[in-house]
């Protein structure tokens, strides 16, 4: 039975970049740690845009160019990318069916754990997606592993999180 990692987004734009906050920048030595540590299989997501990100929806909602494929803040930020054994899950929205394709060639999961940013987008989103396509397998969420656009944002999702039934810790 394999224990999966989860890692969402945790690219510069996102930590110090263009999108940055200073909860993303503390998380990242716990996040690291939790890499180097696991016994099991990590996987990383990467937010991923074009340059047409202004012309799609989310550009015209959210107007802050990020995660622009090839740039510096579209990189998972130095610190993780070193740790990174497989190849890195691009997305092109918010939760990912091509992790859930990635999670079908796995002989069994035991539990699926999640960490990255943000909570209230991503992090969420992936979680509710994989939850769609494995409700049986515990799905954990490691709040100390996770930060939001606001503080508030992030305690939002966590709780509804916790509403639909994923296990969270570290709070």
């Amino acid at each position: 039975m394999a224990k999966i990692l989860i890692v969402v987004d945790m690219q510069n734009d996102f930590i110090d970049g263009a999108l940055g906050t200073k909860e993303a920048v503390a998380i990242v030595p716990y996040v690291k740690e939790m890499v180097e540590n696991f016994e099991g299989k990590v996987l990383f997501t990467r937010d991923t845009h074009f340059e047409n990100y202004m012309e799609t929806q989310e550009g015209k909602n959210l107007p802050v160019p990020h995660c622009i494929k090839g740039t510096e803040g579209w990189q998972i930020c130095p610190a993780l990318e070193e740790l990174r054994k497989s190849e890195a899950i691009d997305k092109l929205t918010f939760g990912s069916k091509d992790l859930v394709d990635v999670l079908k060639q796995e002989e069994e999961i035991e539990e699926i754990t999640f960490v990255g940013l943000c909570t209230d987008i991503c992090v969420i989103s992936n979680v509710m997606v994989v939850k769609a396509f494995y409700p049986e397998i515990p799905l954990i969420v490691d709040a100390k592993g996770c930060a939001g656009v606001t503080v508030q944002s992030h305690l939002n999702a966590l709780e509804a999180m916790k509403m639909c039934q994923v296990k969270v810790v570290n709070e």
